[in-house]
């Protein structure tokens, strides 16, 4: 809401200025309000075309997020909505370049019907009553360039839709990457100079007397400029009678010193779009130099339901957990390239960092192919003496998320959904590894799957944290609750390897207001983070439930990422 009213108040102040301002008046009086409308909207693509880039500068937020000094929690917390934020001024984009097409096809028409024989400098149109509006458009750089732009902002669109990232992720890729043919034309536009303003007001006052030139009957004059001069005649005078100059002061009559003059303007775009660009193109090269060298693959698991787990080696690679990774195989694509949370972040101890990947799609089980081709069993750790058997495979990352925060709560609740458990795996890993060097000191940990076997894929971590948090004497340290939603093949579940998460799974789905309400009961007054990872069903619950008040003084903050 906030932004919709900033873009509708941006575009009544532009309209308002094309509307009212007198070095527009002769122009308006040619155009009519297109004029108005499409510099209004173009106001409102400017600052949407400037911001709508930010949210992509993945190194600069993940930087951000992880500097105390420069972020409070709060801020964090804001950069967490910046895919929303993006989205935002793509749809905003959308439906400006819609009223400003319109517009401006009204502006072509009227060019054409209201050619000016007094001021040639305004005409875009050849002559008058030139009705072709497709020869306007095909002549000027502006209309070449807008149609085009039209043309790509459609494929961009229609491609991003959630049906079409679901059932063909790649032609969301590939029409999305159009992004630099829109702003290499959208510079080219703005260069057109088609519509022009008046330089010379002192000298020739809109509507003034020029006594060279037969005076004009029926002339409007702008409100604005009645304001300016309130004693202002349009009455002709006699054709032979002689204006001196002191008669013309008198009367309140002005007269024209010279001819008016029409400049176009500056393209106001680059002001915009360049500082978000270039800082786009600067982080752009920075990740490409530092991810030109392959990682060194250590081992790959196939886990069940489909899942692969990659095991990986790099120089000088580190990560925070809850951060993820984009994984770029070229033998599976030369451009396409896919995010991945990170499961397992290198430490002190070990440099080996890991991802879990559904196969889900023609992207991910070429890439299983690839991996698994010298594997015959389902579930084998492929050493690292066969990695000249491995594609050369390219990691670009970490980026930021909203689970780096999960450690800085002394309370969180982690909910997953599903594969949507990887973020809160690197999360274990690093308690695994030392919990006592964190703020966070107790940890709801709920995790809600179809498929009883997808439990095994992180079933050993669950089971060495708790005995881990046993042997420490802290078992209240951790509360794991793991929820079968569909009882299909339950007598294959666990045994006795597994026998500390036997007493903690559950049939059915979670009671999300009465587990919101024990743990408020147990945390009276306190900050609880809340994050999720899983289906947005599941997230519109949460979100709801943290924002609700409760009894106990409890206040729940929400985090959330999606993947569907």
């Amino acid at each position: 809401l906030f932004w919709l009213s900033l873009n509708v108040w941006l575009f009544w102040k532009t309209f308002l200025l094309y509307y009212q301002g007198l070095q527009y008046y002769y122009l308006h009086q040619m155009l009519g309000l297109g004029l108005c409308v499409s510099r209004a909207s173009a106001s409102v693509l400017n600052l949407n075309c400037c911001l709508v880039l930010l949210p992509m500068c993945r190194v600069v937020l993940a930087f951000l997020r992880g500097s105390r000094k420069v972020a409070s929690r709060k801020t964090r917390r804001l950069l967490d909505k910046s895919k929303t934020f993006h989205v935002t001024c793509g749809v905003t984009i959308c439906i400006f370049s819609v009223l400003h097409v319109a517009a401006h096809l009204v502006n072509a028409l009227n060019f054409s019907e209201n050619y000016s024989e007094d001021f040639l400098a305004l005409n875009a149109a050849n002559y008058r009553g030139e009705v072709s509006q497709l020869h306007l458009l095909s002549v000027l750089v502006p209309g070449l360039t807008g149609v085009i732009m039209v043309l790509v902002l459609f494929l961009m669109c229609t491609a991003s839709t959630y049906a079409i990232r679901v059932s063909n992720y790649d032609i969301f890729w590939y029409t999305h990457n159009l992004f630099f043919v829109f702003y290499m034309l959208l510079m080219l536009h703005v260069s057109g100079g088609v519509l022009k303003y008046q330089t010379n007001l002192e000298e020739h006052p809109p509507g003034c007397f020029n006594p060279n030139k037969t005076l004009r009957d029926n002339m409007t004059v702008p409100k604005a400029f009645e304001e300016l001069f309130p004693d202002y005649t349009t009455e002709p005078f006699p054709e032979d009678l002689s204006v001196p100059e002191p008669f013309v002061q008198n009367n309140f009559m002005r007269i024209c010193s010279e001819e008016p003059k029409f400049q176009s303007h500056f393209p106001e775009t680059w002001f915009w779009i360049s500082g978000p660009l270039c800082l786009y193109c600067v982080e752009r090269l920075y990740r490409y130099i530092r991810s030109n060298k392959p990682v060194t693959i250590t081992s790959v698991i196939s886990h069940p339901c489909n899942v692969l787990e990659i095991r990986m080696m790099k120089d000088d690679f580190k990560a925070r957990p809850g951060q993820y990774v984009i994984l770029h195989c070229p033998r599976v694509s030369a451009l396409e390239s896919h995010p991945f949370t990170l499961t397992m972040c290198p430490t002190d101890a070990k440099a080996t960092f890991g991802v879990h990947l559904k196969v889900v799609g023609d992207w991910t089980e070429r890439f299983r192919d690839l991996l698994l081709l010298h594997s015959n069993q389902d579930t084998e750790i492929l050493p690292i003496f066969q990695q000249r058997h491995y594609p050369k495979l390219y990691v670009d990352g970490p980026f930021g998320s909203p689970f780096e925060e999960s450690l800085n709560y002394e309370v969180s609740l982690c909910v997953a959904g599903g594969i949507g458990v990887t973020p809160f795996a690197s999360v274990l890993n690093t308690l695994l590894d030392d919990w006592k060097c964190y703020k966070l000191r107790r940890l709801y940990f709920i995790w809600v799957c179809r498929d009883i076997e997808s439990f095994r894929w992180f079933a050993d971590l669950l089971c060495m944290l708790h005995n881990k948090l046993w042997q420490e004497n802290r078992p209240d340290y951790i509360n794991i609750q793991l929820y079968l939603s569909q009882t299909d093949g339950i007598q294959k579940i666990i045994g006795d390897k597994y026998q500390a998460l036997n007493s903690r799974l559950l049939i059915g789905r979670p009671r999300w207001k009465l587990l919101f309400d024990e743990i408020a009961k147990c945390n009276r007054r306190k900050t609880i983070g809340v994050f999720c990872c899983g289906p947005n069903k599941i997230s519109k619950i949460l979100h709801k439930l943290s924002n609700s008040s409760n009894s106990y003084g409890t206040r729940f903050e929400y985090n959330k990422e999606s993947f569907s």
